[in-house]
């Protein structure tokens, strides 16, 4: 994994965030402090990881600090700037925006601000809909509403085309909120730029419901997933309990990184399974899950099994792979899958059970975040401001040791994050749910 390769060769690994130019104007801001473009963070805090790197490089891998600098690139009288949302809904988009908006007009005096609707599909020529222009009023009570106010979309745009109509509309400095391919994206549009030597710059938030973005701890819309998918979790438990042999299958979005699913069921400590991407699983046999659903059904008459979109895709054949309108590798439902073959092999077996299968994804993914996602969201929008008005382009905000921290997109989307098998999270799991580990095995 990547993590585990800066650890053992930092110097590979580059950390530097590009930047559109000196920085000579004064800020707006009136602070007691600003971050200096020295400061940064660490990326490992254990001692042994960095004796390790003291040793293996000239310095140590960090992340520039976020946060608002006293010296900006732009001109807040000359700034016109664009957002855009892009791919799956995720709770606290519309808390982004507002923030983004929020903090441009009110901290830096900039109130020439566009939402460009339906994510690069309203930076392209063949997009019907025109910008919609946003103001501190008019965001004022966004944070109350699930998806996005600008409309998103998935797929791929012609990064000359999106820069060609950035320049027609004037806009200096865009952000884009979104994932993997929204940030990849995102990075074209900065690459596009720099070829032509123009002074706009591209910043990105990150967003995934799924918690899995390289080199970023936490990302904004997991923590209310998270709550929302305990919640029905709780639901699938007392439908399982009230009726002899009751199961309750749950499945959460987590496309290739088990993160909800995982997080959920410690939360919630009634999961009997929790089936992640991370780890192939085996049905038949012994040590397989039929087996342990049968003996844990012995044992308390009822279990609940909670099951990541992207888990078991080693029992589908795969001939055919199917991709979205993003490039990702469409999953096989396994949640179905599982409904129906667990129903049919215990009938086979003479075996009488009581089947609910809940899938709240999309209804997940629609809440308003919650509080703390809320607070969240205000300061990523709030930092990647102060990181667009610096000048600094082909980046996104991130969060790192319990700092904010500016990560280049390219270092991003190196790799997915995955659960750690090894880790105190799956472990708690393991421990909370009972399962065997070795019935499921990588």
């Amino acid at each position: 994994m990547v993590y585990e390769n800066v650890l053992s060769d930092p110097a590979k690994f580059n950390f530097h965030v590009p930047n559109l130019g000196e920085c000579l104007v004064d800020t707006p801001l009136v602070l007691d402090d600003y971050v200096d473009e020295g400061e940064s963070i660490i990326f490992s805090s254990q001692i042994k990881n960095i004796e390790h790197q003291l040793k293996t490089c000239d310095r140590l891998p960090s992340f520039e600090k976020a946060g608002a600098r006293a010296k900006i690139f732009h001109d807040p009288k000359l700034l016109k700037v664009g957002i855009v949302t892009c791919g799956g809904l995720c709770p606290g988009l519309n808390n982004v925006i507002k923030g983004v908006v929020q903090t441009l007009e009110n901290d830096y005096g900039i109130k020439d601000i566009l939402g460009l609707p339906y994510g690069y599909k309203g930076l392209t020529r063949k997009c019907r809909f025109e910008p919609i222009s946003l103001s501190a009023g008019s965001v004022r009570h966004l944070h109350l509403n699930g998806g996005t106010l600008l409309g998103s979309s998935r797929g791929n745009q012609d990064p000359k085309e999106m820069v060609d109509q950035l320049i027609s509309l004037g806009v200096n400095l865009l952000f884009c909120v979104g994932g993997d391919g929204t940030l990849k994206g995102a990075s074209a549009i900065a690459q596009e730029i720099t070829k032509r030597d123009l002074p706009i710059g591209v910043i990105g938030v990150p967003k995934t419901i799924d918690n899995d973005l390289g080199f970023v701890e936490r990302t904004f819309g997991f923590e209310t997933s998270v709550q929302v998918a305990s919640e029905i979790i709780t639901s699938a438990n007392c439908e399982a309990e009230g009726a002899e042999n009751g199961i309750g299958i749950v499945k959460v979005m987590g496309r290739d990184s088990g993160f909800i699913a995982a997080t959920a069921a410690l939360a919630n400590s009634v999961v009997d399974f929790c089936l992640i991407p991370e780890i192939d699983l085996y049905l038949d046999g012994d040590q397989g899950l039929i087996n342990a659903l049968k003996n844990r059904l012995d044992l308390n008459h009822h279990a609940v099994i909670v099951v990541a979109e992207g888990a078991g895709q080693n029992l589908f054949n795969f001939s055919k792979q199917r991709l979205d309108d993003s490039g990702n590798v469409l999953k096989d439902d396994i949640g179905t899958f599982l409904r129906d073959v667990i129903s049919q092999k215990m009938h086979e077996q003479g075996f009488s059970v009581t089947m609910k299968y809940l899938d709240p994804s999309y209804h997940i993914r629609s809440v308003p975040a919650n509080a703390s996602d809320a607070v969240f969201c205000y300061l990523l929008a709030e930092h990647a401001v102060h990181a667009g008005m610096a000048g600094k382009t082909d980046m996104l905000v991130g969060f790192w040791n319990n700092f904010f921290t500016h990560v280049p997109i390219e270092l991003a989307t190196l790799e997915r994050r995955m659960i750690d098998l090894d880790g105190a999270l799956w472990k708690g799991v393991l421990s909370s749910t009972q399962q065997n580990p070795s019935w499921i095995s990588a």
